[in-house]
């Protein structure tokens, strides 16, 4: 076992707009858990909420709470019922902790369990501190040829993967995605991975236009262009991942007859939708809420993609400068933020 201190360091939010550094115990690893040294930590767009605004609709942050859900780190102790054999792992963390009892979890739909506590999601702190615990069978080993930064960026991945199961995608199809960011960017790059072989994004930022194609994406649009007509597209495939209604419209006419839309972005809690549209082309529209047994195949899109997980990161920051991370998306030509929170 590893020499593990007695306390560690947290980056807290506390307050709308307001960080603090704190000193905590490190927690223990119960049974059939792992403790882990966390080593980066992406910064995700629910991070940012939760720092500006306090809640995510009916989530809500009414104590202190340790931010970030995208977590790479080693394993430096094991709990009751877990071999001594992975000290020493480099893993990427599924944050997602389901009760495993219920309905939905018994019915491989563990992402819909209603007692689910998921990292920095209200109460339930995440992994801007130097150890978590977590399922040792959350716990996916990662090769050496994925960096730690990498590593945690397995959890959007996730996401866009996810999101790319959900539309059907399949060798040949052609995919339009709105929203340039990283999810869009993981969506592109998961698209390619399951054979895609035409994926057009849309962006209203130009260096996200550009940026993207170096993700994955075949083409990139600026829906603002007046020669930009969505219908033209015959898209099989449409995920959303802006949040922004005018962008859920154009996808929506970008798509074939009997294509399939899937919303990722979160946009306004309610919008209007073309319903004749869908009827009369038959068109399948749905929402996805994280994902369920993505991290096998995300590992091994990693390891395998020729696209560059590591050049989505603009900026690492300390742990001590976590708020800075969270505020760095102001910067229009940041992509990906990372929380170091050790190195090898």
């Amino acid at each position: 076992m590893a020499d593990i201190p007695k306390t560690m360091r947290a980056s807290v939010l506390v307050d709308t707009n307001r960080i603090e550094m704190q000193e905590r115990p490190v927690p223990q690893a119960g049974p059939g858990e792992v403790l882990i040294r966390v080593r980066s930590v992406g910064v995700c767009g629910s991070d940012v909420h939760y720092y500006y605004e306090g809640r995510i609709g009916d989530l809500v942050v009414e104590s202190p709470l340790v931010l970030g859900h995208e977590v790479s780190g080693v394993i430096v102790d094991v709990g009751p019922g877990v071999s001594e054999d992975r000290i020493g792992e480099r893993v990427a963390i599924d944050p997602q902790v389901p009760c495993r009892h219920c309905r939905f979890c018994r019915t491989g739909k563990l992402n819909l369990c209603r007692e689910m506590k998921f990292y920095a999601t209200p109460p339930i702190d995440g992994a801007f501190a130097d150890y978590v615990t977590a399922p040792a069978d959350f716990c996916y080993p990662v090769p050496d040829s994925i960096s730690d930064n990498a590593a945690a960026l397995l959890e959007p991945f996730s996401v866009g993967l996810w999101a790319c199961s959900k539309a059907s995608i399949e060798p040949g199809s052609t995919v339009f995605i709105t929203g340039g960011g990283p999810i869009g960017a993981f969506a592109a790059m998961a698209a390619r991975g399951y054979g895609a072989t035409s994926v057009i994004v849309s962006d209203l930022v130009e260096s996200r236009r550009e940026r993207i194609l170096s993700f994955g994406a075949t083409e990139s649009v600026d829906p603002t262009d007046k020669s930009f007509d969505p219908s033209a597209i015959g898209a099989d495939a449409f995920i959303e991942c802006s949040g922004a209604t005018p962008a859920l419209l154009s996808g929506l006419h970008a798509l074939r007859p009997a294509g399939t839309a899937v919303m990722v972005g979160l946009g306004a809690e309610e919008m209007p939708i073309p319903v004749q549209l869908i009827m009369n082309n038959e068109l399948v529209l749905t929402g996805m809420f994280r994902y369920v047994d993505t991290w096998p195949k995300v590992i091994e899109l990693a390891r395998t993609s020729p696209f560059d997980l590591d050049a989505l990161v603009t900026g690492e920051f300390e742990l001590e400068d976590a708020e800075a991370a969270l505020t760095s998306d102001s910067d229009p030509m940041s992509m990906k933020s990372v929380v170091v929170v050790s190195r090898a």
